[in-house]
């Protein structure tokens, strides 16, 4: 593929756009200048614009860790969106695959690909959501027998499916939660019915995909192809 038409399809840019791009200067192939739109680039070439690595767009899975404060939608009028955490091409493309309360941190996962992120959000497939919990009030004794069974929400038709709970330390009211669904502040409702409250909720665990412990609140990464595959399995 010419260097020209693999800039138009990475950045969205015209012919022109991209004939100017690569005249600047600041476009590399293989750690080396190239300012000429035909030189042709293959799957090994490393094409660089700014300093920063130029992949050609196919489908995107990203994981980011969500801060407090941002928002899980392209637009929003009182927060800022997770999307400006992000520094990439063709946002408009791309969308939440289950999203996370303002006020909830931690594992969210970005894509374009609508069939990946349906696996992940479609009630039938179960996908399984880990959830660190810190609750207002002492942990109840009662509380996993009773997340085992279901609860019973307040306008909801049918109890919650069956949800795991593992206490992390009892004394800072902290917990485990794993559900296999996505119903509109689950989790903060099911302990609401149980006579407790949220003080705080982080994501930690999608499917088989692990929030990563090298990234900072804010930070993102693309996912490696086990974790993409993961989905499927």
């Amino acid at each position: 593929m010419r260097l020209d038409k693999f800039l138009c399809d990475a950045l969205g840019a015209t012919r022109k756009e991209a004939t100017k791009i690569i005249k600047s200067g600041d476009v590399t192939v293989n750690d080396e200048v190239v300012k000429s739109g035909a030189i042709k680039v293959t799957e090994t070439c490393v094409v660089e614009w700014q300093g920063r690595e130029i992949q050609k767009q196919g489908p995107r899975y990203i994981m980011l860790y969500k801060p407090d404060g941002f928002v899980c939608s392209h637009e929003d009028g009182f927060n800022h969106t997770a999307f400006v955490l992000l520094d990439e091409v063709k946002m408009e493309d791309l969308h939440f695959a289950g999203r996370l309360d303002v006020d909830t941190t931690g594992l969210v996962l970005i894509t374009d690909d609508g069939q990946w992120s349906h696996r992940i959000t479609s009630p039938k497939h179960k996908c399984a959501k880990t959830y660190r919990v810190w609750l207002a009030d002492a942990i109840g004794d009662d509380y996993a027998e009773k997340l085992a069974q279901g609860i019973e929400l307040r306008n909801e038709k049918e109890a919650t499916l069956p949800a795991s709970m593992e206490i992390v330390d009892a004394s800072n009211n902290e917990l485990l939660l794993t559900i296999t669904e996505g119903k509109y502040h689950q989790v903060k409702r099911m302990f609401a019915a149980l006579g407790n409250k949220v003080d705080q909720l982080h994501r930690e665990r999608i499917g088989n995909i692990v929030l990563d412990d090298a990234l900072e609140p804010g930070e993102y990464r693309y996912l490696t192809q086990e974790e993409v595959d993961s989905v499927w399995s």
